[in-house]
């Protein structure tokens, strides 16, 4: 590991000196980030699910408070960043990475909550059951996308945020285990009973693409993805520093606003549509959870911005020779 030119005087005389201006615009960055993100998916529901006119559009009263929506996130990020000014970047990025992770428990438990339940659901609508469960009226209900989604889904997520908020794994584990058992529940019931419906294979693919998607910024802060790169395994800590801290902003942050504008620019847009319509695959009585998969686009997205703010704040200290460098889990000591 490359020596550290760390002290308390040379960090204070960063603070306020010219360098204390990049510092500040590191730590603001990160905070405009995390804010903005917010208030990009309050003004998404705003506009696509109350029909308010857009932030940018000539809409009278209502585009103007969509505006300081943005206005006022900027706002809290300014504040934010002097308000840690006297903290330290790998500080601020630890911060970050607990907002992400609650972000992430909270869809892992909607994958957990939602997909059990819907499950249940769907084998007992394919059986005709219904009926004598919860009667004629609820059962044809049931069989609507958009009734089951709100009287259904919506409580269930509103439930995982509260459970998210009161446990501290993530649960990578447990999703790859029910995603093991639900090829296990196909393959038993093909082979052994003769018996398959669509709602076994929409299950699988409903964990397996939350395992995935959910555990992509996890794994990007813990150095579990595969670099391919002929310099970068050569480099001291603080080059090593200053290619992680500028590689976060031009190819990582900049790859999720791109997906996040494809996905949620307008009512058509992959994502935005699936959510509005609360939309499901062509399967017969398989499940209804094809509107989440969607979302989970975006989860994606917001999770691998929230972890590159982190990301880029660590990759600065590094790149300013700071101490205390997080090792990754797992990772032998140096």
């Amino acid at each position: 590991m490359a020596e550290s030119t760390y002290s308390p005087e040379t960090d204070q005389s960063a603070r306020t000196g010219p360098h204390g201006i990049w510092l500040f615009a590191w730590r603001l960055l990160a905070w405009v980030v995390v804010i903005t993100t917010g208030t990009f998916l309050l003004n998404n529901y705003l506009t696509f699910w109350r029909d308010w006119p857009g932030a940018f559009e000539n809409g009278g009263a209502l585009s103007f408070a969509q505006l300081a929506i943005y206005i006022a996130g900027f706002g809290i990020a300014t504040i934010l960043t002097l308000k840690r000014s006297g903290s330290t970047l790998r500080a601020d990025a630890a911060v970050i990475y607990r907002i992400s992770a609650y972000f992430i428990r909270t869809w892992f438990w909607i994958a957990i909550f939602v997909g059990v339940t819907d499950m249940v659901i769907s084998f007992l609508r394919v059986e005709q059951l219904l009926p004598a469960l919860v009667g004629d009226d609820i059962a044809t209900k049931l069989g609507r996308s958009v009734w089951r989604g709100q009287f259904v889904h919506l409580p269930l997520i509103a439930l995982a945020m509260v459970v998210a908020a009161f446990t501290r794994t993530l649960g990578f584990h447990w999703l790859a285990l029910l995603v093991v058992l639900a090829e296990l529940q196909i393959v038993i019931g093909r082979f052994i009973f003769s018996y398959e419906q669509a709602l076994m294979g929409d299950i699988v693919r409903f964990w397996y693409a939350g395992l995935f998607l959910f555990a992509s910024a996890y794994t990007l802060i813990e150095e579990g993805h595969v670099r391919v790169d002929v310099a970068y395994a050569g480099f001291k800590q603080k080059r090593k520093g200053m290619v992680n801290a500028i590689g976060s902003v031009l190819l990582g942050i900049s790859l999720c606003i791109v997906i996040l504008m494809m996905g949620m620019e307008s009512k058509a847009s992959v994502i935005n549509s699936a959510l509005l319509k609360f939309e499901v695959s062509q399967s017969g009585f398989g499940m209804y959870i094809k509107y989440l998969m969607a979302g989970f686009l975006g989860v994606f997205a917001i999770s691998m911005m929230l972890q590159f703010a982190g990301y880029m704040l660590e990759g600065v200290a590094d790149w300013r020779g700071d101490p205390d460098k997080r090792q990754p889990e797992g990772a032998p000591g140096h």
